[in-house]
Protein backbone atom coordinates (compact mmCIF):
# COMPACT_ATOMS: atom_id res chain seq x y z
CA UNK A 1 0.00 0.00 0.00
CA UNK A 2 1.29 3.83 -0.50
CA UNK A 3 2.58 5.59 2.24
CA UNK A 4 0.55 8.07 3.95
CA UNK A 5 0.39 11.43 2.94
CA UNK A 6 2.76 13.48 4.01
CA UNK A 7 4.80 10.93 5.50
CA UNK A 8 8.82 10.01 4.89
CA UNK A 9 10.58 6.52 3.81
CA UNK A 10 10.54 5.35 7.53
CA UNK A 11 6.38 6.10 8.11
CA UNK A 12 5.56 3.20 5.53
CA UNK A 13 3.51 0.03 6.83
CA UNK A 14 2.73 -3.00 6.20
CA UNK A 15 -0.82 -4.72 5.74
CA UNK A 16 -2.25 -8.06 6.95
CA UNK A 17 -5.41 -8.69 5.50
CA UNK A 18 -7.23 -11.19 7.66
CA UNK A 19 -9.80 -13.36 5.64
CA UNK A 20 -13.42 -13.25 7.08
CA UNK A 21 -12.06 -10.18 9.51
CA UNK A 22 -12.45 -7.46 7.30
CA UNK A 23 -9.51 -6.03 9.51
CA UNK A 24 -6.71 -5.11 8.41
CA UNK A 25 -3.20 -5.17 10.26
CA UNK A 26 -1.33 -1.75 10.16
CA UNK A 27 2.07 -1.77 11.47
CA UNK A 28 4.18 1.35 11.23
CA UNK A 29 8.27 1.01 11.03
CA UNK A 30 8.51 3.74 13.69
CA UNK A 31 5.79 5.15 15.58
CA UNK A 32 3.27 1.81 15.09
CA UNK A 33 -0.63 2.14 15.42
CA UNK A 34 -3.82 0.43 16.51
CA UNK A 35 -5.30 -1.90 14.01
CA UNK A 36 -7.88 -0.30 12.50
CA UNK A 37 -10.81 -1.36 10.03
CA UNK A 38 -10.90 -1.08 6.21
CA UNK A 39 -12.71 1.06 5.10
CA UNK A 40 -16.14 0.53 4.80
CA UNK A 41 -15.73 -3.09 6.69
CA UNK A 42 -18.58 -4.43 8.83
CA UNK A 43 -17.63 -4.98 12.35
CA UNK A 44 -15.65 -8.70 12.79
CA UNK A 45 -18.41 -11.44 13.89
CA UNK A 46 -15.09 -13.98 14.31
CA UNK A 47 -17.41 -15.60 17.18
CA UNK A 48 -20.20 -15.95 15.52
CA UNK A 49 -18.75 -17.19 12.21
CA UNK A 50 -14.99 -18.91 13.13
CA UNK A 51 -13.84 -21.64 14.99
CA UNK A 52 -12.19 -21.87 18.57
CA UNK A 53 -8.90 -22.35 18.40
CA UNK A 54 -8.25 -25.09 20.87
CA UNK A 55 -11.08 -27.32 20.12
CA UNK A 56 -11.41 -26.52 16.38
CA UNK A 57 -15.18 -26.71 17.00
CA UNK A 58 -17.76 -24.16 15.69
CA UNK A 59 -18.13 -21.12 18.35
CA UNK A 60 -21.93 -20.77 19.41
CA UNK A 61 -23.30 -17.29 18.79
CA UNK A 62 -24.46 -16.16 21.92
CA UNK A 63 -24.60 -12.41 21.20
CA UNK A 64 -21.53 -12.62 19.53
CA UNK A 65 -20.36 -13.93 22.63
CA UNK A 66 -18.98 -17.69 23.86
CA UNK A 67 -20.47 -18.77 27.29
CA UNK A 68 -18.11 -19.68 30.04
CA UNK A 69 -20.01 -22.18 31.35
CA UNK A 70 -20.18 -23.91 27.67
CA UNK A 71 -15.98 -23.91 27.10
CA UNK A 72 -15.60 -25.31 30.85
CA UNK A 73 -17.87 -28.25 29.91
CA UNK A 74 -16.03 -28.70 26.57
CA UNK A 75 -12.41 -28.66 27.90
CA UNK A 76 -13.48 -31.14 31.13
CA UNK A 77 -14.12 -29.01 34.07
CA UNK A 78 -16.75 -30.01 36.46
CA UNK A 79 -19.33 -27.00 36.81
CA UNK A 80 -21.04 -26.49 39.81
CA UNK A 81 -24.65 -25.18 40.11
CA UNK A 82 -23.93 -22.15 40.85
CA UNK A 83 -21.80 -21.98 37.33
CA UNK A 84 -18.01 -21.97 39.15
CA UNK A 85 -15.85 -24.47 37.87
CA UNK A 86 -13.97 -26.05 41.49
CA UNK A 87 -10.20 -25.55 42.25
CA UNK A 88 -7.85 -28.00 41.46
CA UNK A 89 -7.68 -29.16 45.13
CA UNK A 90 -11.59 -28.70 46.54
CA UNK A 91 -12.99 -32.33 47.07
CA UNK A 92 -15.83 -31.30 44.81
CA UNK A 93 -13.35 -31.61 41.74
CA UNK A 94 -13.71 -34.67 39.77
CA UNK A 95 -9.55 -35.59 40.08
CA UNK A 96 -8.90 -33.77 43.02
CA UNK A 97 -8.66 -37.45 44.97
CA UNK A 98 -5.64 -38.38 42.12
CA UNK A 99 -3.76 -35.23 42.99
CA UNK A 100 -3.80 -35.22 46.50
CA UNK A 101 -2.77 -37.56 48.78
CA UNK A 102 -2.93 -37.75 53.32
CA UNK A 103 0.83 -36.73 54.35
CA UNK A 104 2.08 -37.54 57.46
CA UNK A 105 4.79 -34.94 58.94
CA UNK A 106 6.76 -34.93 61.99
CA UNK A 107 7.75 -31.02 62.29
CA UNK A 108 9.50 -29.84 65.46
CA UNK A 109 8.43 -32.51 67.30
CA UNK A 110 4.90 -32.87 66.42
CA UNK A 111 3.23 -35.03 63.82
CA UNK A 112 1.13 -33.60 61.35
CA UNK A 113 -0.95 -35.40 59.26
CA UNK A 114 -2.26 -33.36 56.23
CA UNK A 115 -4.04 -33.63 52.77
CA UNK A 116 -1.29 -32.41 50.17
CA UNK A 117 -1.26 -31.83 46.40
CA UNK A 118 1.39 -33.72 44.86
CA UNK A 119 2.66 -30.30 43.41
CA UNK A 120 3.24 -28.57 46.96
CA UNK A 121 6.58 -27.81 48.08
CA UNK A 122 7.98 -28.36 51.36
CA UNK A 123 8.29 -24.87 52.00
CA UNK A 124 4.74 -23.94 51.27
CA UNK A 125 3.68 -26.20 53.63
CA UNK A 126 5.85 -25.16 56.28
CA UNK A 127 4.63 -21.73 56.05
CA UNK A 128 1.01 -21.81 54.51
CA UNK A 129 -0.49 -24.45 56.14
CA UNK A 130 1.63 -25.27 59.44
CA UNK A 131 1.90 -21.48 59.96
CA UNK A 132 5.97 -21.78 60.51
CA UNK A 133 6.96 -18.58 58.64
CA UNK A 134 11.10 -18.74 59.26
CA UNK A 135 12.34 -20.37 56.82
CA UNK A 136 12.09 -17.79 53.64
CA UNK A 137 11.09 -17.52 49.82
CA UNK A 138 13.53 -16.29 48.57
CA UNK A 139 14.92 -17.07 44.98
CA UNK A 140 12.52 -20.08 44.65
CA UNK A 141 15.29 -22.01 42.77
CA UNK A 142 17.26 -23.89 45.45
CA UNK A 143 19.93 -20.97 44.87
CA UNK A 144 19.64 -18.56 47.83
CA UNK A 145 19.43 -20.99 51.05
CA UNK A 146 16.91 -18.58 52.14
CA UNK A 147 14.40 -21.78 52.28
CA UNK A 148 16.98 -23.99 54.44
CA UNK A 149 15.58 -26.44 56.98
CA UNK A 150 16.83 -30.25 58.17
CA UNK A 151 14.84 -33.17 57.35
CA UNK A 152 16.15 -35.86 58.82
CA UNK A 153 18.77 -34.33 60.32
CA UNK A 154 19.83 -33.29 56.73
CA UNK A 155 19.72 -29.79 55.36
CA UNK A 156 17.84 -29.59 52.16
CA UNK A 157 16.34 -26.39 49.98
CA UNK A 158 12.46 -26.92 51.17
CA UNK A 159 11.73 -24.76 48.37
CA UNK A 160 12.75 -28.06 45.91
CA UNK A 161 11.19 -30.86 47.88
CA UNK A 162 7.79 -32.32 47.39
CA UNK A 163 6.07 -32.55 50.89
CA UNK A 164 4.40 -35.88 49.41
CA UNK A 165 7.82 -37.70 48.83
CA UNK A 166 9.00 -36.59 52.68
CA UNK A 167 6.08 -38.73 54.16
CA UNK A 168 7.19 -39.78 57.43
CA UNK A 169 10.69 -37.72 57.88
CA UNK A 170 11.33 -35.46 60.95
CA UNK A 171 11.59 -31.86 59.56
CA UNK A 172 13.11 -28.93 61.83
CA UNK A 173 12.56 -25.26 60.99
CA UNK A 174 14.38 -22.43 62.71
CA UNK A 175 10.86 -22.01 65.00
CA UNK A 176 12.23 -25.65 66.15
CA UNK A 177 15.48 -25.25 67.57
CA UNK A 178 15.08 -24.40 71.32
CA UNK A 179 12.12 -27.31 71.31
CA UNK A 180 10.19 -26.22 74.69
CA UNK A 181 12.69 -24.05 76.22
CA UNK A 182 12.69 -20.63 76.61
CA UNK A 183 16.03 -20.39 75.83
CA UNK A 184 17.41 -19.56 72.30
CA UNK A 185 19.74 -22.09 70.75
CA UNK A 186 23.57 -22.02 71.68
CA UNK A 187 23.95 -20.91 67.22
CA UNK A 188 20.81 -18.72 67.37
CA UNK A 189 22.38 -16.46 70.63
CA UNK A 190 25.96 -16.44 69.02
CA UNK A 191 24.14 -14.72 65.59
CA UNK A 192 23.04 -12.25 68.32
CA UNK A 193 26.01 -12.13 69.83
CA UNK A 194 28.40 -11.36 67.21
CA UNK A 195 25.83 -9.78 65.49
CA UNK A 196 25.82 -11.72 62.24
CA UNK A 197 22.64 -10.44 60.60
CA UNK A 198 20.86 -7.15 59.23
CA UNK A 199 17.93 -7.10 57.85
CA UNK A 200 17.08 -10.82 59.13
CA UNK A 201 15.92 -12.57 56.19
CA UNK A 202 18.68 -15.22 55.14
CA UNK A 203 18.68 -15.64 59.21
CA UNK A 204 16.80 -18.75 59.15
CA UNK A 205 18.52 -20.23 56.23
CA UNK A 206 21.76 -19.41 57.78
CA UNK A 207 21.33 -21.03 61.54
CA UNK A 208 19.74 -24.33 59.88
CA UNK A 209 22.85 -24.74 57.02
CA UNK A 210 25.13 -23.89 59.91
CA UNK A 211 23.52 -26.95 62.06
CA UNK A 212 23.56 -29.14 58.84
CA UNK A 213 27.41 -27.89 58.35
CA UNK A 214 28.85 -28.87 61.34
CA UNK A 215 26.21 -32.11 61.86
CA UNK A 216 27.99 -33.25 57.98
CA UNK A 217 32.13 -32.12 59.33
CA UNK A 218 31.08 -33.99 62.28
CA UNK A 219 30.32 -37.73 60.40
CA UNK A 220 33.40 -37.09 58.00
CA UNK A 221 31.95 -35.53 55.13
CA UNK A 222 34.57 -33.87 53.14
CA UNK A 223 34.37 -30.39 51.11
CA UNK A 224 36.03 -28.81 48.37
CA UNK A 225 38.53 -27.78 50.51
CA UNK A 226 39.22 -30.73 53.01
CA UNK A 227 42.73 -31.50 52.59
CA UNK A 228 43.52 -34.72 50.53
CA UNK A 229 45.33 -35.61 53.49
CA UNK A 230 42.55 -35.68 56.07
CA UNK A 231 41.61 -39.48 57.24
CA UNK A 232 38.45 -40.70 55.62
CA UNK A 233 35.32 -41.28 58.14
CA UNK A 234 37.04 -38.99 60.78
CA UNK A 235 35.69 -35.84 61.71
CA UNK A 236 36.90 -32.93 59.73
CA UNK A 237 37.79 -29.75 61.82
CA UNK A 238 36.45 -27.10 60.44
CA UNK A 239 38.11 -23.56 60.04
CA UNK A 240 37.20 -20.35 58.53
CA UNK A 241 37.97 -21.83 54.97
CA UNK A 242 35.77 -24.81 55.96
CA UNK A 243 33.13 -23.01 57.28
CA UNK A 244 32.50 -20.63 54.41
CA UNK A 245 33.09 -23.43 51.66
CA UNK A 246 30.52 -25.12 53.75
CA UNK A 247 27.72 -22.17 53.92
CA UNK A 248 28.29 -20.92 50.34
CA UNK A 249 24.92 -22.03 49.40
CA UNK A 250 23.36 -19.41 51.71
CA UNK A 251 23.35 -16.07 50.29
CA UNK A 252 23.48 -12.81 52.22
CA UNK A 253 22.58 -9.47 50.40
CA UNK A 254 24.02 -7.67 53.25
CA UNK A 255 27.14 -9.33 53.76
CA UNK A 256 27.06 -10.23 57.43
CA UNK A 257 29.59 -13.01 56.10
CA UNK A 258 32.51 -12.31 58.15
CA UNK A 259 30.29 -12.08 61.39
CA UNK A 260 28.28 -15.10 60.41
CA UNK A 261 31.32 -17.03 60.54
CA UNK A 262 32.58 -16.04 63.60
CA UNK A 263 28.99 -17.30 65.16
CA UNK A 264 29.68 -20.60 63.75
CA UNK A 265 33.10 -20.74 65.37
CA UNK A 266 31.62 -20.11 68.70
CA UNK A 267 29.55 -23.18 68.62
CA UNK A 268 32.09 -25.41 66.90
CA UNK A 269 32.80 -28.51 69.97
Amino acid sequence: PAAPSGGNAYDRRVSLDLPGFGWQVHKHAVAGEWPRPAAGAPKPTASRTGTHPRTETPVAARGGRVSRRRLDTRWGRHISPSGRAPAMGSSQHPHSDRHRSDTTLRVNGKPHTLTVDHRRVLLDLLREDLGLFGAKKGCDHGQCGACTVLVDGRRVNSCLLLAVSLDGSEVTTVEGLTGDAERLHPLQQAFLDRDAFQCGYCTPGQICSALGAIAEAAAGHPSHVTGPGTPPGRPVPLDRAEIRERLSGNLCRCGAYPHIVEAVEDVIP
